[in-house]
């Protein structure tokens, strides 16, 4: 185990090393791991090729063409070669939608590809080289230039939701019963790969393992980047070998897609950009409204089936606006069983983003009574110092009952425990509200100290400082800064 976290580590230093060159010639980081997808993929195809087993690449744009070229006619060699194979059906095309150069120096160019000859990919392990790039993409995240975080959904919280969902292989005899699983906005892939991994575990025969990586998942986006990232992300898995689960579209727009027994999901909030087609123009079923998030929420509504399952990121205002939020939020509970709500703190999400919560709900049954998992009120993360993770959500997992709904039992009560964070609210209670802003908790202190014991603690805490001060002087020898 100690030899494979070294490896690890080993490799991403090496990766964060190149981006580091690159940032110094104005490259980012986004357009660098773009690059290195690319790059990475020919090399990949390269060894597998070199092992007997075929390759996806059509003779002449392959690793061993583009390594036969050095300075300009190297830079012009890639250029050709992602034009060609952006033009390509399949995972091909998919790995490379609207593929174009970043890297314009050859030195530069040519140090990424002999970074990824340095190593062979083919043969690590799937889980091995997943984890890698994963871990890439999350950096890639951080990347507050770029705005790289829209597309990364913190895994912690991907774990709970799927964990509470719980997308299944069902076992029956004579034919594959998998639930499929949709992401109409799926960014870098992560609930996909999430309930890939919930999923797995459950596939007890070749059949369905072939099933589940090549049949059960789908995901779209409309960013051609985030297509390719989200693609190699599940291709470095064995997931969508010939053909990626992954699409390049507005989800928005096109409706040619199918409906999903579940759909998890983190979309875009906000107004669409300008100069996008209107949604109502291709969506006239759709209540009318310029948001983002109601939109994919009704879209969301239209593709999941009946008796399916929802796991959707949606912010405050979803909840609580009027007009055609209102109307919206009124469809949602007359048509779908909304059932539990999960607020979540700030400071989880890479992007700055506003307040949000996860509404789980079924198509198929009128809301009744509404469960809500206050993980907001009192609770702080950061990026840094105070990441969430899934040990932090595993008391509203236990609370959710996934299953056996019907053993959910309150951790709140008025008079025994007022601030506890798993309430039930009923019809009744539902029908007087005009938001579905449930807020009960209160940890805030009263602070009964007189005047003149807060200006003695003041004092106080003002001789400690200059205390403290005076000891890192001496400490620091009168060091001068």
């Amino acid at each position: 185990m100690a030899k494979t976290q070294e490896t690890e580590s080993d490799l991403l230093k090496k990766v964060w090393n190149i981006a580091n060159v690159l940032s110094a010639t104005g490259v980012s980081f986004t357009d660098y791991i773009t690059q290195l997808t690319y790059i990475l993929f020919l090399k990949m195809d390269h060894e597998k090729e070199s092992k007997g087993l075929g390759s996806h690449l059509p003779e002449g744009y392959k690793w061993k063409d583009l390594c036969a070229h050095t300075g300009k006619d190297l830079i012009a060699k890639y250029e050709v070669i992602l034009e060609k194979l952006s033009k390509c059906e399949g995972l091909i095309g998919t790995i490379f939608t609207r593929a174009t150069n970043k890297i314009d120096r050859p030195v530069m160019l040519k140090k990424v590809i002999d970074m990824v000859n340095g190593d062979n990919w083919y043969m690590m392990e799937s889980d091995f080289k997943g984890a890698i790039y994963e871990k890439i993409l999350e950096k890639n995240g951080q990347d507050k230039k770029s705005g790289a975080g829209q597309y990364f959904t913190p895994r912690a919280l991907i774990a709970a939701i799927v964990d509470v969902v719980d997308p299944k292989i069902k076992k029956t005899k004579g034919s594959i019963c998998s639930e499929t699983v949709g992401d109409p906005c799926c960014g870098t892939g992560g609930f996909l790969l999430g309930a890939y991994e919930h999923m797995r575990t459950q596939a007890h025969n070749a059949e369905q393992q072939k099933f589940l990586k090549n049949n059960a998942l789908f995901g779209a986006d409309n960013t051609a980047l985030v297509v390719t990232l989200a693609s190699m992300n599940l291709y470095l898995r064995d997931i969508g070998i010939d053909k990626s689960p992954i699409i390049h579209q507005d989800s928005l727009i096109d409706t040619s897609g199918g409906t999903y027994d579940v759909v998890m999901t983190n979309p875009p909030f906000g107004t669409r950009p300008q100069g996008s087609v209107d949604v109502s123009t291709n969506r006239p079923e759709f209540i009318k409204t310029s948001d983002n998030q109601v939109n994919f929420l009704q879209h969301i509504m239209s593709i999941v089936k009946t008796g399916g399952r929802v796991g959707v990121v949606m912010p405050d205002s979803v909840l609580t606006d009027g007009d055609a939020t209102k109307k919206v939020r009124e469809k949602l509970l007359k048509d779908f069983n909304l059932h539990t709500i999960l607020r979540l703190p700030t400071g989880i999400f890479y992007a700055n983003g506003v307040k949000t919560n996860v509404l789980f709900f079924e198509k198929g049954e009128s809301t009744k009574d509404i469960w809500v998992y206050d993980y907001r009120t009192g609770i702080k993360h950061t990026l840094v110092t105070k990441r969430m993770t899934r040990t932090h959500l595993q008391d509203f997992v236990n609370c959710y009952c996934s299953g056996h709904m019907k053993d959910r039992k309150e951790t709140y009560n008025v008079e025994t425990n007022p601030n506890g964070r798993w309430r039930k609210f009923s019809a009744a209670e539902i029908m007087e509200r005009e938001d579905l802003n449930f807020k009960w908790l209160d940890f805030t202190e009263e602070d009964e100290r007189t005047v003149a014991e807060i200006l003695n603690d003041i004092q106080d805490e003002s001789n400690d400082m200059k205390v403290a001060v005076t000891r890192l002087k001496k400490l620091l020898g009168g060091i001068e800064f």
